[in-house]
């Protein structure tokens, strides 16, 4: 994968910005989003954000290499603290992160969202917890999708504060627009993490030292949603 040719997962990102958006991507790694963003004149401005040194370096290499340093910021800060009112950003993509850390990450920077940008999201697990802090935050989400690259399932959930939404436990567990739409790869995944549930339950039945009763309770009941969703 380069600034060129980017991965499948972060390709089905890229179709979800909007075109000549101003674009933040946070944990940008190498910059290869941003960077092959602009080369395709799909977005008119971009900042790359890194918390870590060695990637941070990484992205302004890729950015400079490219010719595209006018008009991608490469910045070195702390989660949504790399976007200046200046920059005027209308969608911010964070990607190949655990659910809980992009939660976190929009959590502690709420005040540099203005509330207009397209929010496009690519958790590694912990999907439920996020879809949680969306709807908490006056959040719809407008389209979702399971991906399957290298063995692995991704989830893209892409959100903007378009009017309020109520999404009952089982829409935030498994999203409420995949439910729906029911794809290949998204009865693959759920096929697959069932069948990790069962494997966990047989674990706890044998353990020597006794589980927690609501831990054993919630894979159960985790089980039977997954059950009754393939049924």
């Amino acid at each position: 994968m380069n600034e060129q040719t980017l991965s499948m997962r972060l390709e089905r990102v890229a179709a979800q910005v909007p075109a000549g958006a101003r674009l933040a991507d946070i944990g940008s790694d190498h910059g290869y989003l941003p960077v092959a963003l602009m080369r395709r004149g799909a977005i008119s401005a971009a900042v790359a954000g890194e918390v870590a040194l060695t990637p941070f370096r990484a992205a302004e290499r890729t950015v400079r290499e490219s010719g595209q340093d006018m008009r991608i910021k490469v910045r070195l800060a702390n989660g949504l603290a790399a976007i200046e009112p200046a920059d005027g950003i209308t969608a911010i993509s964070l990607c190949g992160m655990g659910g809980e850390t992009i939660r976190d990450i929009l959590d502690s920077g709420k005040a540099r969202l203005s509330g207009q940008e397209r929010l496009i999201l690519q958790p590694n697990g912990g999907e439920q917890p996020l879809r949680q802090w969306l709807m908490d935050n006056g959040y719809r989400i407008l389209f979702e999708e399971v991906l399957r690259e290298n063995r692995f399932f991704y989830e893209i959930i892409v959100a903007e504060r378009a009017g309020p939404a109520q999404y009952c436990a089982q829409e935030l567990y498994f999203g409420p627009l995949q439910m729906q739409a029911r794809s290949p790869a998204f009865l693959a995944k759920w096929q697959r993490m069932l069948r990790l549930k069962h494997k966990t339950l047989s674990h706890f039945a044998r353990a020597r030292q006794p589980v927690p009763e609501d831990k054993v309770l919630e894979i159960a009941r985790q089980a039977r949603w997954i059950t009754e969703l393939l049924a």
